[in-house]
């Protein structure tokens, strides 16, 4: 049975700005189904309003409006498309679900005879509605923890009273655990009942009996209108009940579930979504598993809706599941979709994985000062990194060198804990560094049986910890000329990177990487493939591994790489790592873009990046992608295994562009603007005299490496004064000091965060206008894609701004100087490809705060208000294929374009929310305004001084 000839136009809805909750992983769901209605020859209309975004750009949907998510802008679209036939909300997450029901509450969508496809309202109802949900799990016998739902204070007093303590309060209809928590004493039940009841749209919550130490485990799984079912993935979450999914460290597929009741969780999970509603599409179902030889199962939740989780999936069997609920959105069924792997199978299948992924969450808790670090029911967690590996121990490794944190895997790199007592409480109260607090307990003697009646991770788990611990010591007894080859195999194989193990031999990493090499112990490639290559895989999507040589009858010494590089000539695009608070989404944006150039610039394209939210890491996007750490190991020797004609950088983020002087030293041509010239950008002292030579102003400044120095220059610049590291994103650790007893505190604070930084201080130009260019340069010629004023003053980050397009109160005398300055500071940074130039105005001067010789937060934005393809046009520029003279700019934007920011402070009640010159926003919408009478842009310029932070 094809696809249903009823529908030739479909609405989606997307997510909206990134918030702690749902980040870019709607992006890449929203993605994968407009291109996978348009094969079918379906018309297209996107509503979203995140401009960051790929499904937002103009050649993904037929017609896309950047508008805000709201009934009203549903109307404003059903009025202009009447033919539109169905709308598919199940790929934008919580948000496109909300407006959904609210849309369907108002009549709209019966007003104007439009079918919801993908999912049923009452599914959706059924499965937020925790008491509805409750009632039928009853009736199909699936057990539930005790539970009862409180529409009141009063009754949840009472459901507190008969159940006793600990109790977990769930709000119904949020995102990310919102309101969620659980309540150990009496004391605090009021206030967080009153929060739950609160944060619910429809003021109810859910009082759960809590199942603490219990095991947690979810799948995900596909339906068709035959009712056939597929499970995609099994994951286990490492951590027990109690830490959010979305924070919880994650491994797929399932590790220490017995056979006999995963085949219980499947049957019941297949139960449960055949009895939610008559629908087509995907679904994640989360249960509870005792831990004990019972292994009892209760169902936790499910959501009739792609989730975070089923991207994390996808990427985890290369099973493209939102491409696939699409196609069963529109009357395809299972046996009829061809496998996207092996082009030869159908998507009837339920792939089976030859390796295992660890997923560990990226948190910002430095933004957030005074934040309640501890884990719990709410999530907190603003991105997430995967790493591939044939073991635990190897995907646990490789998803720590991924999180970009300075670390460089578990232990052996003399990071860790030593004190027993902080380690005791790091355990107890689960953080961002649990994943790291196991083995240093290890490390210091303490029991696995204690850490697991602390933790209630499984023992399984511990023991994995404790050989990679045993591991490390043994190394440890040798030198770099005696240790034997097998060892250091091993420790590779288990994923310890060459750092660590120089840090355990007490030599250079260059001289591990030598002796590797030495010996003969490389790494190969694996495709992943979903069916544990019991089928030809076709997809080029690898991760590496190492493998003990193979010698053949005729002496021939072999490893199985099954990754073929070919004779074309090649580019590699360096991918940003996890989102975080200063770099997010619209950096992978820029990835995406920057490989389709390059691919039609004829070369053939290669990303490397370890984030399974994004398009970039979906198998299709670049011609081969290799599924790594953004780590300098895995980059090299990708890097020797393709010999690319070069490497891009500046599309990346703070990510790439760190790795830009260690492949400048080794000798890889970064594609675009120089090293030297990404340097000269960041080292402050020779960008003011490039400034200086020409007669470009710049605040006064001066640099300091210690509390001495600070002061000296403190009597030079006068206060206030902004104190900033180098090197660093989204304004970590910039402050604006008022005096000295503040100077000295600051500056000692960040020695101790970042040591041997320089710290640049500036003197601040107190009430001074902010503005920022960003602008493509080929060298000789640059072309300015857009100047945005910013609403706010200087001293709030850029990314923290309402940015104006174009800028509205600046004069001509102030736009000419703009103009003018960022002319010659691309041209004498010898810029080739994309440059951000910030600049303070006062007085009618223009100065310059800093110049960025890379993609910026705002590209996207201007790309998608001017709509044109700046990212597309500047790689072509970089590769040397055109000038800027060669293509014609026709911007189009009537009246004004503003980026608004977007902040996630709800998930951190107590923290000051007034902002300064240290990016806090998650994310940004884009609003068009057709003039600056219009009542939005008024409220935004009102309210432009009130939370500048000194």
């Amino acid at each position: 049975m094809p696809k249903r000839d009823d529908l030739k136009s479909i609405l989606i809805i997307g997510s909206g700005p990134i918030i702690i909750g749902q980040a870019c992983e709607f992006d890449y769901s929203g993605s994968q189904s407009l291109r996978s209605l348009r094969e079918d020859g379906i018309e297209t209309i996107l509503i979203n309003s995140n401009p960051a975004t790929i499904m937002t750009d103009p050649s993904m949907a037929d017609h896309v409006y950047l508008l805000p998510l709201t009934t009203k802008s549903i109307i404003k679209i059903l009025k202009e498309h009447p033919q539109i036939d169905a709308v598919l909300p199940t790929m934008g997450g919580q948000t496109a679900l909300n407006l959904c029901i609210e849309a369907d509450e108002k009549g709209i969508w019966e007003d104007f005879d439009v079918k919801m496809i993908g999912v049923d309202i009452n599914a959706i109802n059924i499965t937020e509605d925790r008491e509805q949900f409750r009632e039928l799990m009853g009736k199909i016998d699936v057990p539930m923890a005790p539970q009862a739902t409180a529409t009141s204070f009063l009754k949840g007093k009472e459901i507190a009273q008969e159940f006793g303590f600990p109790l977990c309060i769930r709000a119904s209809y949020t995102l990310g655990g919102a309101g969620a928590a659980i309540v150990y004493e009496e004391e605090d039940f009021d206030k967080l009942l009153r929060r739950g009841l609160e944060i619910s749209p429809i003021h109810e919550v859910m009082i759960d009996k809590a199942m603490m130490g219990w095991k947690e485990y979810e799948l995900e799984l596909l339906r068709d209108k035959n009712d056939n079912v597929v499970i995609i993935c099994s994951i286990e979450n490492m951590d027990p009940m109690g830490i959010h999914t979305g924070d919880s460290i994650t491994v797929a597929p399932a590790m220490t579930l017995s056979d006999k009741t995963y085949q219980r969780m499947r049957d019941m999970a297949i139960k449960m979504m055949r009895s939610i509603g008559d629908f087509e599409g995907g679904c994640n179902v989360q249960f509870a598993v005792s831990p004990d030889e019972r292994e009892e199962i209760i169902a936790i939740e499910i959501n009739p809706r792609v989730s975070r989780s089923s991207a994390l999936a996808s990427k985890a069997t290369g099973y493209p599941i939102a491409k696939v609920a699409t196609k069963l959105a529109i009357g395809y069924t299972l046996d009829e979709l061809e496998n996207q792997i092996t082009k030869s199978t159908s998507a009837l299948f339920e792939p089976t994985l030859d390796y295992v992924i660890v997923k560990i969450p990226r948190w910002n808790f430095d933004k957030f000062e005074g934040s309640d670090r501890t884990l719990g029911l709410q999530m907190k967690a603003v991105g997430e990194v995967m790493g591939i590996g044939r073991s635990f121990q190897e995907a646990l490794h490789k998803a720590t060198q991924s999180l970009e944190i300075k670390r460089n895997g578990l232990g052996a790199d003399g990071k860790g804990y030593k004190d027993y007592n902080q380690i005791i409480e790091k355990l107890t109260h689960a953080s961002w560094d649990r994943v790291f607090v196991i083995y240093d307990a290890i490390a210091m003697g303490i029991p696995l049986s204690q850490i697991y009646d602390i933790t209630k991770i499984d023992m399984w788990y511990l023991k994995q910890y404790e050989e990679l611990y045993q591991l490390e010591k043994e190394i440890s007894t040798y030198k770099i000329d005696t240790i034997e080859k097998d060892l250091l195999l091993e420790a590779k194989q288990k994923g310890y990177g060459d750092r660590q193990i120089a840090h355990m031999l007490g030599c250079l990493e260059s001289q591990v990487y030598n002796k590797r090499e030495e010996m003969n112990i490389q790494r190969v490639y694996k495709l992943v493939d979903t069916c544990a290559a019991e089928f030809t895989a076709k997809t080029p999507y690898y991760y590496s591994t190492f493998e003990n040589v193979i010698e053949t009858k005729e002496g021939d010494v072999i490893t199985a790489n099954e990754s073929v590089v070919s004779d074309k000539k090649k580019i590699i695009v360096l991918g940003s790592g996890p989102n975080r608070i200063g770099q997010g989404i619209e950096f992978d944006y820029c990835c995406v873009h920057g490989v389709l150039a390059a691919s039609e610039c004829g070369y053939e394209t290669i990303m490397i990046n370890c984030n399974p939210e994004t398009v970039s890491t979906d198998f299709d996007t670049a011609d081969k992608l290799y599924f790594e750490p953004v780590f300098w190991e895995h980059i090299y020797d990708i890097i020797r295994h393709e010999k690319p004609e070069g490497v891009i950088v500046q599309l990346g983020g703070q990510t790439a562009l760190k790795l830009a002087e260690k492949l400048d030293r080794y000798g890889v041509k970064i594609i675009g603007t120089s090293f030297q010239s990404l340097d000269l950008a960041e080292d402050r002292g020779s960008f003011s005299t490039l400034l200086k030579d020409n007669n470009i102003p710049y605040p006064q400044f001066g640099v300091a490496e210690s509390a001495d120095e600070a002061l000296a220059l403190a009597d030079e610049l006068d206060f206030p004064i902004l104190v900033r590291p180098s090197y660093v994103l989204g304004g970590q650790g910039m402050k604006i000091v008022i005096n000295k007893e503040e100077l000295v505190e600051h500056v000692v604070d960040l020695l101790r965060k970042i040591p041997n930084n320089k710290l640049l201080l500036d003197h601040y130009l107190d009430g001074a206008i902010e503005a920022e260019a960003d602008a493509i340069c080929d060298g000789k010629n640059v072309y300015i894609i857009g100047i945005m004023e910013h609403i706010e003053p200087c001293g709030i980050h850029s990314g923290d701004s309402n940015a104006t397009l174009p800028a509205f109160n600046l004069g001509d005398l102030v736009m000419q100087q703009i103009i003018d300055h960022t002319n010659t500071i691309a041209k004498e940074l010898n810029t080739v490809g994309l440059i951000n130039i910030q600049f303070a105005i006062k007085d009618d001067i223009v100065y310059i705060i800093e110049a960025n010789p890379r993609a910026s937060r705002t590209v996207p934005f201007i790309a998608k208000a001017y709509k044109e393809p700046y990212v597309n046009y500047a790689t072509k520029v970089m590769l040397g294929a055109k000038k800027v003279t060669d293509f014609e700019f026709k911007p189009e934007l009537e009246g004004y374009a503003i980026k608004q920011p977007v902040f996630s402070f709800n998930k951190f009640p107590n923290v000051d929310k007034t902002l300064g010159p240290e990016m806090k926003s998650t994310g940004e919408s884009i609003l068009f305004i057709d003039s600056l009478r219009d009542d939005q842009f008024y409220d935004l310029y009102s309210k432009r001084k009130m939370y500048l932070s000194k």
